[in-house]
This record gives C-alpha cells, structure tokens and sequence, in this order.
C-alpha cells in the first residue's frame, strides 16, 4: 500500500509539472502571420493569449513612425550593485535611421493588419562579427491602445547565432540567450504616459504627432 501511495503520489506530481509546464507556454504570445522575411528584418504579427483591448487596426505613415520610433532609447537593466554603474551610463538610441528605413514599411503594413488582440513583432538583423555564425540582433514588438503606443524589447544589438542548433560544431551556442531586461525611455518625456488601462507606459501618439506638425494616426 506504501509503495501504491507513492507511486500515486508521483503520478500526481508529474501530471502537475505537465500542467504547469503547458500553461506556462501558453502565456505566450504566437505568431499567426509573417509580414516581412528577408536577410534584414523579420516583421510578424502575434496573437495575445489574453484580451488586450488594442485599438487596432491603425494606420501609420512613414513619416509618423519615424517620428515616434526615433524618441525611445534603452538601457539594460540591472541588478545591484551592477546598477549603480550602469545608471552612470546614458541609455543608447533605440533604432539607427538606416534600421527605421528597413522596419517602417512592414511595420506600417503589419499595423494595418491587425486585430484588437494582436501585437507587431519585429527583429532588425546586421552581420555580426562572425557573419556565419552570429548575428547583430534587435527585436521586440508594438502595439496601439489609442492614444498610447506601447513597446517591449527582447534583445538590443545582442549577437544571437545564425543558427539555433550546430551538434557538429563545439564554439556554437546550441540555443539563443534569454531575452534581457531593459529600461526604455523616451523624448520628449511629457508624452511619455502612463497607459491606465494596464499602468505601463506608453507613447501619447496623437500629443506627439500635433506637437510635430502632423495628423494624428487613424
């Protein structure tokens, strides 16, 4: 009877870590469309696995995303007291105006495809020191919640390698690393809003644009 109880036990216990395990990759966000794929950008459009009340689709001139992307520069964040020395750093520019000229065009169409739970995701590659093994890596997503455009970043300028597995070669790295931490910012500060429908924040679109002498996004 012991034995029957533990094994009943660890019957339990492993259907659980399934469980777990499951719902803890369905917490993320999937891919239900490529965009754009080439050797420079990749843009997709994600599903959210929760309701996410985006006012999407919407539209974006080209002009109007260089605006806004061209505000938001990232630090990487941090733990004590490796913190205290990167505060002394100024945060970087998010995106170089050659990436902008790359992602504007698909990330303008992805925006005009999306539904009210899906997000913009997009990956802007340049060669990395070793072109045939790695690869100069930024990537995150977008989204829309008028009038409040909201950003997250997986990797910035990170060497990630070409590809995920190489069994035959040692100096590969078999997987890419985990996404990092980072601490974005944007100017100008004042449209640089708490979001109150989630807390986070996000960019004033329509504030930004008037403030810049152009329409504001539809």
């Amino acid at each position: 009877m012991k034995n029957r109880g533990v094994r009943l036990c660890l019957h339990r216990g492993i259907a659980l870590m399934v469980v777990l395990a499951a719902a803890g990759c369905a917490r993320l966000p999937y891919t239900t469309q490529v965009v754009q794929q080439d050797q420079r950008v990749t843009v997709t459009i994600q599903h959210e696995v929760r309701p996410a009340g985006y006012t999407h689709p919407a539209q974006f001139s080209a002009e109007e995303l260089r605006t806004i992307l061209s505000g938001f520069s990232v630090r990487e964040k941090k733990q004590i007291p490796l913190r205290w020395f990167a505060e002394e750093i100024p945060p970087k520019t998010m995106f170089r105006q050659d990436e902008l000229n790359a992602l504007m065009p698909a990330i303008a169409q992805a925006f005009q495809k999306l539904g009210p739970d899906e997000r913009v995701y997009f990956t802007v590659l340049a060669p990395g020191p070793n072109p045939n093994y790695d690869r100069d890596t930024t990537a995150g997503w977008l989204a829309f919640r008028d009038p409040y455009l909201h950003i997250g970043l997986d990797y910035f300028h990170t060497l990630l390698p070409v590809r995920k597995i190489d069994q035959y070669d040692y100096n590969f790295p078999l997987t890419n690393k985990t996404p990092a931490s980072y601490l974005i910012y944007f100017e100008p500060g004042r449209f640089w809003i708490v979001d109150p429908f989630n807390g986070d924040r996000g960019v004033d679109v329509r504030g930004l644009l008037r403030a810049n002498g152009l329409p504001a996004a539809k």
